[in-house]
């Protein structure tokens, strides 16, 4: 039991540093990065000189922990979230990374944003 509840804080702890850390691994990405490791934005602005591009997950991401009994019991234990992940490119290269939207989970404040940004992060996408 002890050892499960261990297990269960390092993989949440994991998980709230993703969109921490797209923050940093993200900036300097060309935009063709960008878009081969997040994906083509739901909408892509230009403004004050710089392009903004928007993703959007709109689906409810659950808590990790969901815990089902006899007798069809269940319950869920977290938050439930959507995310608003934007980047800003200036001169075709990513300047900065913001998050907004009800996204706190048990993942963290951002958790919502991780499935957004996971593939941007150093050693997990092609540079």
């Amino acid at each position: 039991m002890r050892l499960a509840a261990t297990l269960s804080l390092v993989v949440l702890s994991a998980c709230t540093t993703i969109p921490t850390r797209a923050r940093h691994d993200m900036l300097g990405l060309s935009r063709a990065d960008l878009v081969a490791c997040a994906g083509v934005p739901d909408m892509d602005e230009e403004r004050d000189g710089q392009e903004v591009l928007t993703y959007r997950q709109d689906a409810q991401v659950q808590g990790p922990l969901d815990l089902k009994g006899p007798l069809s019991l269940e319950l869920s234990i977290g938050g439930h979230g959507t995310c608003r992940a934007t980047a800003s490119l200036r001169e075709g290269r990513v300047v900065r990374v913001t998050y907004s939207g009800p996204s706190a989970t048990l993942e963290g404040r951002d958790g919502a944003c991780a499935g957004v940004v996971r593939g941007c992060l150093r050693g997990d996408s092609q540079r």
